[in-house]
């Protein structure tokens, strides 16, 4: 009988342990937040962010095609990338009243990456209807040093920038109502 007992309590344990480690295990695209404060307004950019993994990421066979298959780029992974701001912000020349949105990006030239702006929310990633964009604007382009492994969003008080592999994908922004 204290056979067995000890048998039950070492298997539970060994499950335990097990599901331990399952529930531990890190997400493959843990959820992330790009935040800034600008004059008393928070702008934030909620994402799920993947990582290379030694995966071809852009381009033919890549996660993320320059063709038509998909015809924009969640910019993240999971569901869509969200973007709340307290402020009228300006994206590039594009002029945007506070409120939420969800952001894409267009791929379809591997060196012109071009913002989008929609006013859905609340989506998964790949649910996308062109019919509700805000506005699109051109992203300036770069090339990081090394490979940026994990995709991250990053927000400072005059720019929106997003980074992932060999691709650096950047707008300017501004908190204000009227244009300069």
């Amino acid at each position: 009988m204290r056979a067995r007992r000890r048998l039950v309590a070492m298997v539970a344990a060994g499950a335990m342990l097990a599901l331990a480690g399952v529930a531990q295990k890190p997400a493959a695209s843990p959820p992330r937040v790009a935040r800034v404060e600008v004059g008393g307004k928070a702008i934030t950019i909620h994402y799920s962010a993947p990582s290379v993994r030694g995966r071809q990421i852009f381009g033919p066979g890549g996660l993320v095609s320059h063709d038509a298959t998909y015809p924009v780029w969640r910019a993240g992974a999971n569901a869509a990338t969200a973007l709340h701001t307290d402020a009228d912000l300006w994206l590039g020349g594009l002029r945007v009243p506070k409120g939420d949105y969800t952001l894409y990006v267009l791929v379809s030239d591997p060196d012109h990456w071009v913002l989008i702006v929609n006013k859905q929310t609340g989506q998964w990633g790949l649910t996308y209807n062109a019919k509700l964009d805000l506005g699109r604007v051109p992203m300036q382009m770069s090339a990081p040093g090394p490979t940026i492994e994990q995709l991250r969003w990053v927000l400072s008080p005059g720019q929106v920038t997003l980074e992932w592999e060999r691709h650096v994908a950047s707008v300017g922004m501004r908190v204000g109502g009227a244009r300069n």
